[in-house]
């Protein structure tokens, strides 16, 4: 079952998805093509390009534009034969175009109480929010030496009681990769290493190693942990377009609930009554005013 914050979820990306160019009123529209006495303007172009299949999207930009005027012009050389038919006066297709209509100003309803109106102080807020709310998870960083042996791997672990440096012992004997950087595999959290491996680290202490050797598919390591901390969360520059797309869905969720306190919906199906009214259920309260 799909929750209302999917749904609005959906719809938000449906809306970006429907985004095309909007050309201020004072811009000049330049006309970029005719079909016989009918203008495709740079506006229609910028639309055509805008919904070009993905296919053609991933095209050139000149390729692209090139694809999207041969489509504008189909539209407009089939469009005046339809309208001629007077196609566009049957009641199939006025309840379409009363569809997208209203989609169309749904979208531009969104944009803009919701899209232009999001500010960075509210993306910032939205993130403290969500870094505050994370769980703690610890993260480890640590070394480690790989050889063939079991044997191999003692004599590692005598040498360092022994007090030869880690780095420098994991750069002659270590036979991973990473040999030249004294064996450093940095930080890392829970489920990241094979388990082995893993359980090993996560149960050093801070600036010991491993006693015994850690057998694993890659052979038999001997483990050091430099390190140990709270793994921090990613910074905002990562993640503001997520953290943007949140403050959005909340917008609109709050714009939805208060429609509908002025207008009813009624559904008359009562299998889709249902499934709407279970995944209204679900909606999370609209986001209180900031003081």
């Amino acid at each position: 079952m799909l929750s209302y914050n999917k749904l609005a979820m959906m719809a938000l990306a449906t809306f970006v998805a429907l985004q095309a160019p909007v050309y201020a009123e004072d811009k000049p529209d330049a006309v970029v093509a005719k079909v016989g006495d009918l203008e495709i303007h740079q506006s229609e172009l910028d639309l055509a390009v805008a919904n070009l299949d993905p296919q053609l999207a991933q095209l050139p930009d000149d390729q692209k534009k090139v694809a999207a005027l041969s489509a504008a012009i189909d539209v407009k050389l089939l469009a005046g034969d339809a309208a001629a038919e007077k196609l566009d006066q049957t009641s199939e297709f006025k309840k379409r175009m009363q569809y997208l209509s209203d989609r169309e100003l749904h979208n531009a309803y969104f944009k803009k109480h919701v899209v232009d109106t999001v500010t960075d102080d509210e993306v910032k807020a939205r993130y403290d929010k969500e870094v505050a709310a994370l769980p703690k998870q610890e993260e480890v960083h640590a070394r480690h030496i790989l050889v063939k042996t079991e044997e191999e791997a003692k004599d590692v672990i005598k040498q360092l009681d022994g007090g030869k440096d880690f780095a420098e012992l994991a750069k002659e004997k270590s036979t991973d990769p990473n040999k030249a950087d004294g064996g450093d595999l940095g930080y890392f959290t829970k489920g990241r290493m094979v388990k082995e491996f893993e359980d090993a680290a996560f149960s050093l202490e801070k600036g010991t190693y491993s006693k015994t050797p850690v057998k694993t598919d890659f052979g038999f390591h001997v483990i050091k942990v430099e390190d140990k901390r709270d793994a921090p969360p990613p910074p905002l520059d990562q993640v503001k377009d997520q953290v943007r797309q949140l403050v959005m869905r909340d917008k609109y969720l709050a714009l939805l609930a208060k429609a509908k306190e002025t207008s009813k919906v009624d559904i008359m199906d009562e299998t889709l009554r249902k499934g709407y009214d279970d995944a209204n259920k679900q909606q999370a309260p609209a986001p209180q005013p900031q003081q």
